[in-house]
Order: C-alpha cells, then sequence, then structure tokens
C-alpha cells in the first residue's frame, strides 16, 4: 500500500481475502455476470446500497483493478481504514471542497485506466430497503466527461443478510450479485447526465423488483460455502 505501483498487487490480495472471508462466515456467495467486461477497461461501477457487507463484496464481485469512492468516515475504522485511505478515495460528503476534489481524484484515477466504484444513493440513506433512493449526479459526471460506460449492479439479498441497524448480526443467506450489461456514454455530453441516471437506477431497480421483499425466507440450499461465478 506503501507505493501506487503496488496497488494493484494489493487489490488482488483483498479479492483473495473476500474468497476467504465469506466461506468463513457461512456465506455462499452467487455471482451472476450478463456479459464479459473487459479487465483492462476502466468503468464506472454503480450498486445499491443498504449494507455495510456490500463494500466486501464488491472486493470479490468485480474483477477489475477499481477505486473506491467512500465516505471519510471509513478511515476512522482501524486497519480497515488505513487500507481504505491508501487504495480508495474518501471524501467528507459536508463539504463541497472535499467533493470537488474527490471528483478531480477520481477523474484522474479513471484517466489512468483505473475503474472506479461508488454507490450512487450517496450512502446507506433508504428507510426502506431495498428499495433505492435517487441516485446523486456525481457518478455519472464521471463517466460522461470520461466517456467510460456505467456498470450497474445489483444486490438484493444484503439488506438482509447484514442489515444497517448497528448490531452486525448476520442472518445465514446466499449473498447474490447481478452484474449488468454497461451502460455506454460514448457521445453523451452533460445534457444527457438525467437520462444516464435514470438508465441506471431504472437497470437495478427493475432487477430488485423480482426479488420480492428480497425472498428473506428462501432457504440457502448450498451444502457448504462456496463461491459460485455465473456467466450467461
Amino acid at each position: 500500500m506503501q507505493k501506487e505501483k503496488w496497488h494493484p498487487k494489493a487489490h488482488y490480495l483483498n479479492r483473495l481475502w473476500g474468497h476467504l472471508f465469506f466461506p468463513i462466515c457461512f456465506l455462499p456467495v452467487s455471482i451472476e455476470h450478463r456479459t464479459k467486461l473487459d479487465k483492462h477497461k476502466p468503468y464506472v461501477f454503480c450498486a445499491n446500497h443498504t449494507s455495510v457487507l456490500d463494500i466486501a463484496v464488491m472486493g470479490v464481485v468485480i474483477e477489475n483493478f477499481y477505486a473506491f469512492v467512500g465516505k471519510r468516515e471509513l478511515a476512522k475504522i482501524p486497519l480497515f481504514g488505513y487500507m481504505f485511505t491508501k487504495l480508495h478515495i474518501t471524501v467528507d460528503r459536508s463539504s463541497r471542497v472535499s467533493s470537488y476534489r474527490t471528483m478531480q481524484t477520481a477523474l484522474d484515477t479513471l484517466g489512468k485506466g483505473r475503474s472506479i466504484m461508488i454507490f450512487p444513493e450517496g450512502g446507506i440513506v433508504t428507510e426502506n430497503p431495498p428499495q433505492m433512493t435517487p441516485f446523486k449526479d456525481g457518478p455519472f459526471r464521471m463517466a460522461i466527461e470520461k466517456q467510460v460506460p456505467v456498470v450497474p449492479i445489483t444486490l438484493p439479498y444484503n439488506w438482509y443478510i447484514l442489515p444497517d441497524d448497528g448490531k452486525l448480526l448476520f442472518r445465514r443467506h446466499t449473498i447474490k450479485a447481478i452484474v449488468h450489461d454497461p451502460v455506454p456514454t460514448a457521445g453523451m455530453t452533460m445534457d444527457d447526465l438525467s437520462r444516464l441516471k435514470k438508465m441506471t437506477f431504472d437497470v437495478i431497480d427493475r432487477e430488485l423488483q423480482k426479488y420480492p421483499l428480497a425472498n428473506p425466507e428462501q432457504p440457502v440450499t448450498t451444502p457448504s460455502p462456496v463461491i459460485n461465478h455465473e456467466s450467461r
């Protein structure tokens, strides 16, 4: 983490940690890729956000080298916070100056060929999970400015497995992630920002509708914890 050129190796170790962490917690993971992404091209990944589990899950779901954009408070978490500030991008959402600097850092990151992962709701803000709240403009501004695709990701069960209630108690259930087709931004301008934002929101929202209440009573049928990658 001390040298930027070593960050891809740290990213690999983070993915390895994720592949070990979830089996230890007896949480099977099922990842459905709707398309094959180019691992050497940058994207702006956008997922619904309902649980602190979402950050760890992204480490397994996203194969591309990416940087998180997350709230500054994450830096206060022992050990994890140090790693996060070294490898990713923090923002103080209450400060316009911090938001501007974060945007510039994220644009520079995309310019270097590294993807960005961001929760477009701006945090865990929904009061009725898994329903989403309106998306912020930031992810879509950077995608249009750098002309990189937006990749929607749907997480239908995380809110149930680890609710954002401060108790940090897991419920056993398969972790599910759907990585959707990229939404292209080639030729888009800032006049298309609202349309791009709505397109991304609708993709995730339509997928969530397929999981009424995220099927919280659905039993886990996998006999032992596994990491399972599905493609189609």
